[in-house]
């Protein structure tokens, strides 16, 4: 993917439309509640880049961004 740092709600609304259920955000408490073990991942900012992969290979992204691929439906 060619994007980098793509926030956790966006990534969610995206998923919630597809499977139409409703998205709201929740604070970092009450996110460690809901999420149970998983929550250090979704509270974690961590963003993630192709930057150097990209250099070090001379690679370059050609297929569909994270979101537009959720947009597209082809997981649901």
């Amino acid at each position: 993917m060619s994007e980098a740092g793509i926030p956790f709600q966006e990534i969610a609304t995206a998923l919630g439309l597809h499977l139409n259920l409703p998205v709201q955000g929740i604070g970092v408490e009450e996110a460690g509640k809901h999420f149970g073990w998983l929550a250090p991942f979704t509270k974690t900012d961590n963003p993630a880049s192709s930057a150097l992969t990209q250099e070090r290979l001379g690679w370059n992204p050609v297929h569909p961004t994270l979101l537009d691929d959720i947009r597209k439906g082809y997981y649901f």
